[in-house]
């Protein structure tokens, strides 16, 4: 069915014991989708037995582009099912609105606006127009005003990996024959090349995000299920239990 699947594969990967795992690709803003995703996560893993742990993975980019960056956070926040531990990594939408509340950077401002954090200020009730019209500090100031701390403090409390067994969840990517502890966040969070390209065993299975396919990208060393919630409005779930993978879709309309 996925075209882009590589079943030969050197090894065996296997999940962390007595857990089941279940990695959310780019949220972007899609509570919708992300609402839906999460009934059929919780269907899933009663269907399969409740006998494992459940993890929700969720790989950064739960804001930007999409129209309710305000709803997901919220969400997640929320803790969106009891049962489940919930690990949320930081993307590097999460990065640039750090950066920006930060004023770690003159000029962010309208970078961020047309990166997509257009559609996040409008979560938050503010017309993003009028907002770029302010002068930078000003703007800023506004956005800290509008961003409730809770979101600010959950933002600024995101990992950068998370370790499931042979499974590494991160964000964008690794960089290709660098130690784990030796990763640079910029690597972790934006990396496209090298690391999509290169076939070498890294010592474990890379699950991540960042790079939108037409379907999951599963190779020998990488998964990438950054399916395009915002852009082609299909949200994929992974869910690694013991050496088991299995898909799970939310679609636009579904």
């Amino acid at each position: 069915m996925w075209g882009r699947w590589r079943k030969a594969e050197a090894r065996q990967w296997r999940g962390a014991s007595g857990y089941r795992a279940y990695a959310v690709g780019d949220i972007h803003g899609r509570l919708d989708l992300f609402d839906g995703l999460l009934a059929q996560i919780a269907a899933d893993h009663i269907a399969r037995g409740e006998g494992a742990r459940p993890l929700l993975v969720l790989l950064g980019d739960l804001i930007d582009r999409g129209p309710d960056s305000r709803g997901v956070l919220e969400r997640v926040l929320a803790r969106p099912h009891p049962g489940f531990q919930t690990l949320t990594l930081c993307g590097n939408h999460e990065e640039a609105l750090l950066r920006l509340l930060d004023e770690a950077e003159p000029g962010l401002l309208d970078r961020w606006l047309h990166f997509g954090g257009d559609a996040c200020v409008r979560s938050y009730g503010e017309d993003p127009v009028r907002l770029s019209s302010m002068a930078e500090h000003d703007a800023i100031v506004r956005l800290r005003q509008l961003i409730p701390q809770s979101h600010q403090d959950y933002l600024r409390s995101l990992a950068d990996t998370f370790r499931f067994g042979d499974y590494l969840f991160v964000h964008a990517g690794i960089r290709p024959g660098i130690p784990l502890e030796r990763q640079q966040p910029a690597d972790l969070r934006w990396i496209r090349e090298p690391f999509l390209s290169d076939p070498r065993d890294h010592g474990m299975m890379v699950v991540h995000g960042h790079t939108i396919t037409d379907e999951p990208d599963e190779r020998i060393n990488r998964i990438g299920i950054d399916t395009g919630g915002y852009r082609q409005g299909v949200l994929t779930a992974l869910m690694v239990d013991g050496t088991q993978r299995h898909w799970l879709q939310q679609r636009s309309g579904q």
